[in-house]
């Protein structure tokens, strides 16, 4: 998969089929309306190309700063990359491009910057200057401008509308498995290793404070659940901490991951770290000790749910 930041720097010769969305998450739904773009593009001859926006329209039309979102935009970059997929475009949503007529989007953008030759979008879809344009519009502009329509039928959209609210839904209520369950993968984390307090490495439970620079990223509920990271190429298991550290009177929420059978440096690295199960809500215990004692039995669940 190639991955264009922007229409603009889209100069390919290839004809494409294309399909149009932000796709957080990616999950099951989203994918089998990838598959679907994907085996159509192989029997036209066609380049799969996915368009999607960044930032996403509500942040940037509605200011919407509470949005979140189940993939930063590397992370969706990295599960598409996954997928069989051509052309992954990704295009600056700006108030003046929100502007733009529904004519001018099919016509300049659409079909002379991509080339395209079909269009699968679902059946609600609207698009161009204040969303005045629906599917009717653009099987129209296709019959115009020749290019096919190929509507996703109002089940199939309504179940990625579904899975995508039971996500966020699960997550917010630490209901990890139901969420990686729609998902088709383990819900990740991604971010960079920030020095902490050094109370775990005390204890003889060193953990790496993981700073998640993206604001809008969905965050699951307080807990202490059970990861793994790929760590020079290597899979390392281990157990993380959402939450404050009452224990010890925490101010700011804090993600900090105890790795299992690690004693590298991980100061100022990027880690992607990958969900499997939660064990247990945030509590406050009584000591240091009284925490360090639950530590090592959290240990012994989280190594128990691994050898399963």
């Amino acid at each position: 998969m190639e991955t264009v930041q922007s229409i603009a720097k889209y100069d390919k010769v290839h004809s494409t089929v294309i399909t149009i969305g932000t796709f957080d998450g990616v999950h099951i739904g989203h994918r089998q309306i990838l598959k679907k773009l994907i085996t159509s593009a192989k029997s036209g001859n066609l380049k799969s190309t996915v368009l999607t926006f960044f930032p996403h329209p509500r942040m940037v039309l509605q200011k919407d700063s509470d949005i979140k979102l189940l993939n930063t935009i590397d992370e969706k970059i990295r599960i598409l990359e996954t997928l069989d997929l051509d052309y992954l475009i990704i295009h600056p949503f700006t108030r003046e491009f929100s502007r733009l007529s529904a004519t001018e989007f099919v016509r300049d953008i659409l079909v002379n910057s991509l080339k395209t030759k079909k269009i699968i979008i679902g059946y609600d879809h609207r698009f161009g200057r204040n969303r005045d344009a629906n599917i009717t519009d653009l099987i129209a502009f296709g019959n115009t401008l020749d290019f096919e329509v190929e509507e996703i039928p109002a089940q199939e959209v309504d179940d990625v509308s579904v899975s995508s609210t039971k996500i966020r839904k699960a997550l917010e209520n630490g209901q990890i498995e139901i969420a990686n369950k729609y998902l088709g993968y383990s819900y990740m984390l991604t971010g960079k290793v920030k020095k902490g307090k050094g109370l775990g490495r005390q204890i003889h439970f060193p953990t790496a404070n993981l700073h998640i620079e993206e604001s809008y990223k969905l965050i699951p509920k307080n807990g202490v659940y059970v990861v793994q990271s790929k760590i020079d190429g290597t899979v390392v298991s281990g157990m993380m901490n959402i939450g404050y550290n009452p224990t010890v009177s925490g101010e700011e929420r804090s993600i900090e991951v105890h790795f299992f059978d690690f004693a590298g440096d991980l100061y100022d690295r990027k880690l992607q770290i990958d969900i499997l199960a939660r064990i247990r809500d945030e509590n406050k215990f009584g000591s240091v000790e009284a925490l360090k004692n639950q530590l090592i039995k959290d240990k012994d669940t989280s190594i128990a749910i691994l050898n399963e």
